[in-house]
């Protein structure tokens, strides 16, 4: 007997039948990829399926980045900003706030090493 899914899962369906599929390329192809992708303001997924020719829905995204971080890492974080390392929502704004400072400091014209 098959069981129906919940009414707020429905939506989702689709992508619950999906199947992620990673391959195996050259530095060069997925160098090429991802300077496409920024280009074009689009995930590296997004960029290879306009390249398949595969559908490609613009939902709205929230602009985020991810990173995997350990224990350990936290311990460093908690170290480096003066935090109990198991105080992972301060740890977050902070790096936050530093990510932030990262760019814009980043986005300030380089001065030329001639003076």
């Amino acid at each position: 007997m098959k069981r129906e899914l919940p009414s707020r899962w429905r939506a989702s369906a689709p992508a619950l039948r999906a199947v992620q599929v990673a391959f195996d390329v050259s530095e060069q192809v997925l160098r090429a990829i991802r300077i496409a992708a920024f280009e074009a303001e689009r995930s590296n997924s997004d960029q290879v399926r306009m390249v398949l020719g595969l559908p490609v829905t613009r939902q709205p995204q929230r602009p985020r980045l991810t990173v995997s971080l350990s224990p350990a890492d936290y311990e460093l974080l908690g170290k480096r900003y003066k935090l109990a390392s198991d105080d992972h929502l301060a740890i977050k704004e902070r790096v936050n706030a530093e990510l932030i400072a990262f760019a814009e400091h980043a986005k300030t014209p380089r001065r030329s090493a001639q003076r």
